[in-house]
């Protein structure tokens, strides 16, 4: 398992994949990330420990990410994180989260003492899709919602089930309402949710030209940010 990377074509920064308590929610249909999430506090601090060891704060920016929200690292990495910040200047931070999550947003900035990009896995904007299909439990009704609280949404493409016009529209709330945002092209695993390879293909063909989008990060792969396997 690789925990530690380098992004160097579009929002360059440094990037750790660390281990977190289980995820609130975990009941997303899609998601068999939650694998990865730990009771073991002690463990977990030391593992997060040794891959934090890695940072070196030379592109002054730092993603933390984990298999749930930033809010169940435990508290002693996020105290490890917060001293790592000011060792290495660093200065702005990307920490992902659960929309239940969206009244602390502002706690985590406040503790962290630097600008926080926060992203959010929203799947989609269609609603019926996001709650009734892949189980999201975020039950927002409008892009705005989001934005109140979020810079940054993950939307994912290629699922079984997902329609061309429902990813135009995606794309088009995606570019309207947020400066950043990242598309996860989705991969089989152990859930029974199935990839849609046509529909993937029409998104390559169609959307390439997000590949040079400085605001739009496209995850052909899932590990293409250098972390996961």
């Amino acid at each position: 398992m690789d925990r530690y990377s380098k992004i160097t074509n579009k929002n360059v920064r440094e990037i750790v994949l660390l281990k977190a308590f289980p995820c609130a929610w975990g009941k997303c249909a899609f998601c068999d990330y939650i694998d990865d999430n730990s009771k073991d506090e002690q463990a977990m601090v030391r593992l997060n420990s040794e891959v934090l060891k890695n940072v070196t704060g030379e592109f002054g920016v730092l993603e933390v990410i984990d298999s749930a929200s930033c809010f169940e690292l435990p508290k002693a990495t996020l105290e490890e994180i917060r001293n790592i910040i000011r060792e290495k200047h660093i200065s702005k931070l990307f920490f992902e989260s659960h929309w239940i999550y969206r009244k602390k947003l502002q706690q985590m900035r406040d503790y962290m003492g630097i600008p926080v990009v926060y992203k959010i896995g929203i799947e989609t904007f269609d609603n019926d899709f996001r709650e009734n299909v892949l189980n999201k439990h975020a039950d927002f009704k409008t892009p705005e919602e989001v934005a109140a609280y979020f810079d940054s949404p993950c939307l994912m493409v290629g699922i079984q089930g997902q329609t061309k016009e429902m990813i135009d529209r995606d794309i088009e709330i995606l570019k309207t309402y947020f400066k950043l945002g990242t598309i996860n092209i989705y991969t089989n695993n152990t859930t029974p949710i199935r990839r849609d390879d046509e529909l993937v293909a029409w998104f390559a063909q169609k959307y390439k030209y997000l590949d040079d989008d400085p605001s739009v990060e496209v995850l052909w792969q899932n590990t293409d940010f250098g972390v996961g396997d």
